[in-house]
């Protein structure tokens, strides 16, 4: 058996394929785009049937690099969580565009919810909020809105799933419609304590349980990819949400470990052991493992805006070509200069779930330039990630360090920035792509390269950086209180 791995990453904004060595070393990649869609105000949509096709085009760019799929051992497959694919079971094609988990259209819905008095059942069932983020009322809106898909859950054709849902439909050739049970927590359609979708939950939601996916472990013999897809059949071996992928990934697989990924939005996860968790601050419970039929939970705080408030910059606004000159337009100036920028672009997540909150920049003056804006949107991850660590230290789980990784935690002066507002260490791993890199651990270990997760982490998790507090404790206290004021003025309260 050959010790390659292939994770497929598929994220909000790009697909990708990384070949793994069995000791975590990236032997392959490649990366593709994906466009976004914005049909209305608060509306982000993908095309599903360019995320198979580009996906797949990614894969089979780097299945070279393993010297043939005989040589590879598994396959793992992360994905952007809570964005709904609808497809027909019969023509494997995609009845309507993916509903993607920014998108707000259904914050009336869960607002009537909230009225009617079901968010306290819901939340102490799923450990999620009524909050358009989650995947039920997607679903809910494609039956009531899209004809077809009306139609065909009518008809008895009609398939839901997550992105590694429909990801393992096509690898599969149609043969598997399954969800892992990390994504399948994120629905709003799974109680924590549940082996399987819940009756109940999908009639309070209006989503036959018929169209959905079989919730398995997120490693294992999972499914079996086509064998006209890469020269022979490869297993399917390890399936995660990314959030949860990248906890796997940054090795916090003890009670109390936590982490942070900065990618399009913001996570942080606290490894919370088998006891089911229950927030009393308006955090998240979901699965964070299942292996085996054994699971481990998370808690969870969710930040909807983090690197892409920077792509927002370079595409939008044109303050900068790349991303990657935020770094140093934020060292060329002592401080923001007041700029401070609340990036409720799609609203505002953890703790605050106010969906209807919009983008802020405050404290502009005609002294104001590009390097202030950059720097107030690079500052914006610690101010909102010390929101979390706030509601998270009120449900008794205060955080002793913090493991971040993703795309912008390689940038030096945020990771910095970071540990001093939250005055804690931070530490980064030398390879900060720990969504795939969990994701390959699952793979691995689900087709037998180790005994275990735990093996697998310890074999195939790198080195560290560390990041020390570095700033006085007023200046601390004027930041944070130049961002309370900024919210204030993003969720429409009263001036103080």
């Amino acid at each position: 058996m050959s010790d390659y791995i292939l994770v497929l990453d598929e994220g909000t904004t790009s697909t990708r394929a990384m070949l793994f060595t069995s000791d975590g070393r990236l032997a392959a990649s490649a990366q593709k785009e994906l466009t976004q869609y914005y049909p209305q105000d608060g509306w982000v949509e993908h095309d599903a049937a360019e995320i198979w096709e580009k996906t797949l085009a990614c894969a089979r760019e780097v299945v070279p690099a393993a010297g043939g799929a005989a040589l590879i051992a598994g396959i793992g497959i992360t994905n952007q969580r809570e964005t709904v694919v609808a497809w027909d079971k019969n023509t494997g094609d995609p009845i309507t565009r993916a509903i993607v988990w920014q998108d707000r259209r259904t914050a009336d819905f869960c607002e009537d919810m909230r009225r009617q008095g079901y968010e306290p059942e819901v939340q102490a069932r799923t450990g999620l909020l009524l909050d358009p983020y989650f995947s039920g009322t997607k679903m809910r809106w494609m039956l009531d809105n899209v004809p077809q898909v009306r139609d065909a859950a009518v008809a008895g054709t009609l398939a839901f799933g997550t992105v590694e849902s429909w990801l393992t439909f096509k690898l599969s050739g149609g043969a598997s419609h399954i969800s892992d049970a990390s994504n399948a927590s994120r629905t709003l359609l799974m109680g924590l304590s549940d082996t399987s979708f819940s009756d109940e939950l999908c009639d309070l939601f209006g989503v036959p349980i018929s169209a959905l996916p079989h919730v398995v472990d997120m490693s294992g013999g999972l499914a079996l990819s086509d064998a006209s897809l890469f020269g022979r059949a490869i297993p399917i071996t390890g399936l995660a949400g990314d959030q949860q992928s990248a906890t796997i990934g940054q090795a916090c697989l003890s009670p109390g470990e936590t982490k942070a990924t900065f990618g399009t939005g913001a996570f942080v996860l606290t490894n919370q052991g088998t006891k089911i968790p229950r927030s009393g601050h308006r955090l998240l419970g979901t699965v964070l493992s299942q292996i085996a039929g054994k699971r481990t939970y998370a808690i969870e705080g969710s930040v909807f805006v983090a690197g892409s408030l920077v792509q927002w910059l370079r595409d939008s606004l044109g303050i900068v070509d790349e991303a990657s000159e935020t770094e140093g337009l934020a060292r060329s100036i002592p401080d923001s200069g007041g700029v401070t920028i609340v990036p409720a672009l799609s609203g505002l997540g953890a703790p605050h779930w106010q969906p209807q909150a919009r983008g802020v920049i405050s404290g502009l003056s005609f002294s104001s330039g590009k390097a202030h804006i950059a720097r107030a949107a690079l500052e914006t991850m610690a101010h909102q990630t010390h929101d979390l660590g706030t509601a998270f230290a009120a449900d008794g789980r205060r955080w002793e360090t913090l493991r971040i990784d993703g795309g912008m935690a390689a940038n030096n002066w945020m990771a910095q920035d970071l540990a001093n507002i939250l005055d804690m260490p931070v530490e980064r791993p030398e390879f900060v792509e720990t969504t795939a890199l969990g994701a390959a651990m699952l793979a691995a270990s689900g087709v037998g390269l180790y005994g275990d997760l735990e093996g697998a982490a310890e074999a195939m998790r790198g080195e560290l950086t560390t990041f020390e507090p570095q700033m006085d404790a007023s200046v601390r206290e004027g930041r944070l209180a130049m961002w309370q004021r900024a919210v204030s003025f993003s969720v429409g309260e009263p001036r103080p």
